[in-house]
Parts: structure tokens; C-alpha cells; sequence
């Protein structure tokens, strides 16, 4: 059987996708065909419901949880590694009130987080996150919210952080900040769903357990060309949550989806939002 996967080209995922893409674990006879995209691209072909199985960013999940349903793995969780918002040093860092804000997609966590710590921010543009810090310093726009590993760059910039949205986000909440999951088609029969669940863990446990595996298929995807950045990348956004999403994680999706719901920006959901797990995460002998 052959499924479509579609991951953002970001260290994190191609770190995490790398052993089933490459056949480096047993991938119990599926195979995946890969889409390579920009993460709010994979939101809108997840509005599209175009992909079998796909990273899509949390908050762009409430749209889709009729036809999609979260995996435990593969997950981008944690706390200190939210969205920054930032600016050109010597800017005001304050009243953004009908100035020019750069996102990196009207459907990403990013964005949400955005919206509820500077409500009256609304003149945003959308651009690709990796284009974000160059228009600031150009001054095509007056701020930005900054994504992936832009967070370890924008200071040679001579950029500068107003606001750690994910600090943001653990300050009222206490708990890690949700910013990308990994979601399969609900109409795939349930033991598919199961398999995969447990390929991608399996593909996540291997990275970690063999990281310089991954290189090569990690630095032909990444924006930043230099290795250490890709590492902290990953070492930030692949943990723990990435093998499973275990009670915590869960509670801060659903977390984020209470405050979507009473900020009006989502009405009905599909209350199931995970995938139920098999009592066993080993394959049947």
C-alpha cells in the first residue's frame, strides 16, 4: 500500500521522517510518497483534504478534524521553542496597532498565538517564514513573527525580539506549546491508521537513538545552511512528545482549542481529536 505524506522541509520533520522515508526501519508494507512543502502549504492541502497523512499546524487542525485525526507521533511540542515576534533594532517595541506584521500563514499556531497576545495587530501580511526576517530588514514590513530555525538567526540581523509567543503561551497556560502534529485521513481503515502511528514512532525512536543518520537526507531540505543551527533546530522541537504525545500533551491541544473556541475563532469541532491507540504498539507476530 502506498499513502501520501506530506512534511514540511524543516530539520525537525526531515529528522523525524527520515528512517520510514528511506526505508531504514521496517515500514510493514507501506510505502509513503513524499510532499515536500512549506507548512501553511500542507494547511491549505489539508483543507483540501489532498494528502492521506500529513504535518499541518495545530491551530489549522480545528479546521479539519472532520476528515483528519492525529497521530500520538510526530508531534512538534515543548516549552522555549514557540514563535518569536520581532523587529528592526531601533523600532518602537510597542503599540503595533495598524502597522505592517509579517506571518507565516493565516492558518499557523504561529499566527493564533499572535492574535491572542496583540489582539489589535490586524494589518499582517502572509508571507513563506523564511522570507520574513529579509523583508523586515528591508523595511517592507514593520514586524514579524518568525518560525523554525529563523529563531537562531534573526539576531545577526541586527533583529530583535519583542515577544516570545511561546512564553507567551506557557505563562498562561503552564503547559508546552502545540505547533505542529502529524494527522491521517479518518476514512483509512482503523488498523492502517495504527500501523502508521506506530512506523512513525518507530522512524522518530531511530533518529534519536542514530542522529547522525539523518544528515545527508536533513541538510538537502533545510534553509539554514549551517549544521549547528539544523541541530539546535532539532534538538529543540524533536523530544519526548515526538515519540508520544502522552496526558500533557494532550491537555495542551485541547488547551489551545478552548481558547480558539472562546476567542469565536472556531464553532464545531470533531470532539475525537487523537487517534485511539492500540492496546500493543508492536506490530501482530
Amino acid at each position: 500500500m502506498k499513502l501520501t505524506l506530506g512534511i514540511s522541509p524543516c530539520p525537525n520533520d526531515t529528522f523525524i521522517f527520515d528512517a520510514m522515508i528511506n526505508n531504514k526501519i521496517d515500514t510493514e508494507g507501506i510505502s509513503f510518497e513524499l510532499v515536500v512543502n512549506d507548512v501553511e502549504k500542507l494547511n491549505t492541502l489539508a483543507f483540501r483534504h489532498a494528502l492521506d497523512i500529513t504535518k499541518l499546524s495545530y491551530y489549522s487542525y480545528v479546521y479539519v478534524t472532520n476528515q483528519y485525526v492525529l497521530l500520538d507521533a510526530g508531534s512538534a511540542l515543548g516549552k522555549n521553542c514557540g514563535p518569536l515576534f520581532i523587529t528592526k533594532s531601533g523600532k518602537q517595541k510597542s503599540d503595533f496597532e495598524g502597522r505592517v506584521i509579517a506571518i507565516p500563514g493565516k492558518y499557523t499556531t504561529a499566527n493564533f498565538l499572535l492574535s491572542m497576545a496583540f489582539p489589535r495587530v490586524t494589518n499582517k501580511v502572509e508571507m513563506l517564514f523564511s522570507e520574513i526576517e529579509n523583508a523586515i530588514v528591508h523595511d517592507t514590513v514593520d514586524a514579524g513573527v518568525i518560525i523554525h530555525e529563523n529563531r537562531f538567526t534573526y539576531q545577526r540581523k541586527g533583529l530583535v525580539k519583542i515577544m516570545d509567543l511561546g512564553e507567551y503561551w506557557e505563562t498562561q497556560t503552564r503547559l508546552p506549546i502545540p505547533l505542529g502534529g502529524i494527522a491521517i485521513k479518518r476514512n483509512i481503515p482503523a488498523e492502517i491508521a495504527q500501523k502508521v502511528n506506530r512506523i512513525v514512532r518507530k522512524s522518530v525512536e531511530y533518529a534519536l537513538a542514530y542522529p547522525a543518520a539523518s544528515r545527508e537526507f536533513v541538510r538537502c531540505y533545510a534553509q539554514e545552511m549551517n549544521e549547528i543551527v539544523r541541530n539546535q533546530h532539532i534538538q529543540l522541537y524533536v523530544n519526548n512528545y515526538s515519540v508520544n504525545l502522552g496526558d500533557i500533551g494532550k491537555q495542551a491541544i485541547t488547551t489551545l482549542f478552548a481558547w480558539a473556541r472562546r476567542n469565536k475563532l472556531i464553532h464545531k469541532i470533531n470532539e475525537n481529536l487523537f487517534l485511539p491507540l492500540a492496546e500493543s504498539l508492536e506490530p501482530p507476530a
